[in-house]
């Protein structure tokens, strides 16, 4: 059976996708409270990545963000992450659990774009594998886009929210068909939507490394970050109090 379209909306005014930004950031705060785990407990995230074409122009100052977030999570004892990408024809993969920021910056190193369609599906997939074998803190995904029926990514998404796995879900660029998506994708799971581009990159690394923080070590880790200037966490310890 074909596919049915997505849903097509309008544009936003640079007006209100600046309050949507702002607003987006704030509800990413309020959702990234869920994400705690009792002292002593190991905290996995899945960091799903979109590793096509389109992605291409800005790739390098992405992954310079991601690995700002895998550096502060390296610090953090306790943090486990399993990175997810696809690109390319088919093409989607899976690591291994990292626990060191060194070899998982290494992974994310060799990683290029490569045109392709998305496999948005795959890597929730993947995470639904994850959450069954053990309990994951959530999945964190970035992309631009989505070229899947919704409704199939959507009913995964659902099993994700079963489980208890909230989806932070950060979009870069403005593609409406794709946010419309996102958000629901993230309201089913109760986690949050995210959009960023080139002027709020540097906002989306400290609530990257504020997430990861607080998935592996709760309030105590976050205080830390603070103390050493993290943005990030002081954000969400505003929201926490």
């Amino acid at each position: 059976m074909a596919e049915r379209p997505p849903v097509k909306s309008e544009f936003k005014t640079p007006e209100a996708a600046s309050r949507s930004s702002a607003a987006d950031v704030q509800a990413f705060l309020d959702k990234a409270a869920d994400m705690a785990v009792p002292p002593g407990a190991r905290g996995r995230l899945v960091f799903g990545l979109d590793a096509t074409m389109s992605r291409q122009p800005t790739w390098d100052q992405a992954c310079q963000i991601q690995a700002d977030m895998f550096k502060e999570a390296g610090k953090i004892s306790g943090l486990e992450i399993k990175l997810v990408y696809f690109r390319g024809f088919g093409e989607c993969r899976a690591s291994r659990w990292f626990s060191g920021s060194d070899d998982l910056a290494k992974a994310m190193s060799r990683i290029d774009c490569r045109g392709g369609h998305t496999q948005i599906r795959k890597v929730l997939s993947a995470a639904l594998a994850a959450a069954k074998d053990d309990k994951i803190a959530g999945l964190v995904y970035v992309g631009d886009c989505m070229e899947e029926n919704v409704d199939d990514l959507c009913a995964r998404a659902g099993e994700l929210g079963l489980l208890g796995v909230p989806i932070f879900v950060f979009q870069e660029g403005r593609d409406p068909v794709a946010e419309r998506a996102f958000r629901e994708i993230a309201r089913l799971t109760r986690g949050a939507f995210c959009s960023f581009d080139a002027g709020s990159a540097r906002q989306l690394a400290d609530l990257l490394k504020a997430v990861a923080a607080y998935a592996a070590g709760g309030h105590g880790a976050l205080k830390k970050l603070e103390a050493s200037g993290g943005q990030g966490a002081r954000l969400l310890l505003d929201q926490l109090k």
